[in-house]
């Protein structure tokens, strides 16, 4: 993981907050997925702030995109926002659903 990056964590009774910070390479990008794994259950919502990345690595947007399948459990709205969001999200779009049964 990039040394300077780093999730905050703000949850809500029907969503999830989280920011990032810092520098986005692959293992930031599994830092993420795993968070959202773990973090993600029972929530509607999961609000993904990018305005505090600095540099986005192609090989952290890859691993991301690579990897999103392992979210495919959870029955929740993902939404990124900040100015970030478009070079994170799959296919440029910030707000993307799974609709997995429970």
């Amino acid at each position: 993981m990039a040394s300077n990056f780093k999730i905050s964590i703000h949850r809500n009774s029907d969503s999830l907050d989280l920011k990032l910070v810092g520098d986005f390479d692959g293992t930031s990008a599994c830092e993420l997925l795993n968070v959202l794994k773990e973090k993600c259950s029972g929530v509607d919502r999961v609000f993904i702030n990018t305005s505090g990345l600095k540099e986005i690595c192609r090989f952290g947007q890859d691993t991301f995109h690579n990897n999103l399948y392992l979210l495919k459990a959870i029955p929740c709205r993902f939404v990124l926002t900040g100015r970030n969001a478009t070079q994170i999200a799959p296919d440029g779009r910030p707000a993307f659903n799974f609709l997995a049964t429970k």
